[in-house]
């Protein structure tokens, strides 16, 4: 994920807890309903985020090892592709001047069909590149964002499962680091239609917080999705916090053109982010699967099943 930050962002934690604005949601961790592999997620997330994977810098070999995991997974637990591959591979010119050059990323792109509404879908993403080696030391990315990407075979092998009524599209989008090219690239060259897509559901950055908080960015300018998100904190196993997303607020960060969803939300289709505020590890060398807080990460993914649900069973 891409973010700048302010040194008094991360204190901003308990006063939102504490307020009562519109914005903030007070539910206590339950027990969810939903189940998931929780061995199997944290072995997705270990691997992912492995030094074997170099960073997944995208273009590298660390990227294509990490592509070839998320084709077997999606494989794996049901997803089907639109075409004859799950892979969509797409270019772009990064670097500036005389650096410039053309580069070439893959998203990875699997659906479950509908049962109501197979003509109908939510888009479900996480970005599995991250930044690479830097002076002979890897990046794992473990929280940014192998824990969006592990999550993504979660969902799919729950929703498997569960038929949904809509259709539902699972992307492992590349890129991002780098401006976010792999959602633009799906944005502009969907696999269904453009305005069949009924929602955007983005996770980056959702797998470490001691303090049980993730943040949803978007319902500000999107207020009609505040009651679903709402009910979904009402039973939650984690704080679910809507946030993050107000121009001009002080000494809170704005999220809401930090990852993929932004390219969602510019093409007119509603979408919403859901991370954490893992300000100290963020692009740095101390994010690794061994630091990450495990128990809220598995509810953390049983959240997102239940925020998929209801955006796939609302009338």
């Amino acid at each position: 994920m891409t973010r700048t930050f302010t040194i008094l962002a991360a204190l901003v934690v308990t006063p939102l807890l504490l307020g009562s604005g519109p914005q903030m949601l007070r539910a206590q961790a339950t027990t969810s309903d939903v189940t998931v592999n929780r061995e199997q997620l944290l072995k997705d997330l270990q691997i992912l985020s492995a030094d074997a994977m170099a960073g997944r810098q995208v273009g590298s070999a660390g990227s294509a090892d990490a592509r070839a995991y998320i084709l077997g997974r999606f494989a794996a637990v049901g997803l089907k592709p639109f075409r004859a591959s799950f892979e969509s591979p797409f270019t772009f010119t990064g670097g500036r001047g005389a650096s410039a050059a053309e580069r070439h990323g893959v998203n990875v792109i699997g659906h479950i069909v509908g049962t109501r509404e197979p003509n109908r879908y939510l888009v479900v993403t996480a970005h599995y590149d991250h930044i690479g080696v830097r002076n002979g030391v890897t990046f794992a990315g473990a929280d940014d964002n192998a824990s969006g990407t592990a999550a993504l075979f979660a969902l799919a092998e729950y929703f498997r499962a569960h038929p949904p009524a809509h259709s539902l599209i699972f992307a492992a989008l590349d890129a991002e680091e780098t401006g976010l090219r792999g959602a633009r690239a799906f944005v502009a060259q969907p696999p269904v239609p453009q305005t069949s897509i009924v929602i955007n559901l983005n996770m980056d950055m959702i797998g470490r917080d001691p303090n049980n908080l993730l943040y949803v960015v978007g319902t500000f300018t999107q207020p009609d999705l505040k009651p679903i998100i709402a009910g979904v904190a009402a039973k939650a196993p984690v704080r679910l916090v809507m946030g993050h997303d107000e121009p001009g607020q002080k000494d809170v960060e704005d999220w809401t053109t930090s990852s993929d969803q932004a390219a969602f939300c510019q093409a007119k289709i509603p979408c919403l982010y859901f991370g954490v505020e893992d300000f100290e590890n963020h692009h740095k060398a101390s994010d690794t699967y061994d630091t990450m807080t495990h128990d809220f990460y598995v509810r953390a993914v049983q959240t997102m099943v239940l925020v998929a649900r209801a955006f796939d069973t609302r009338q």
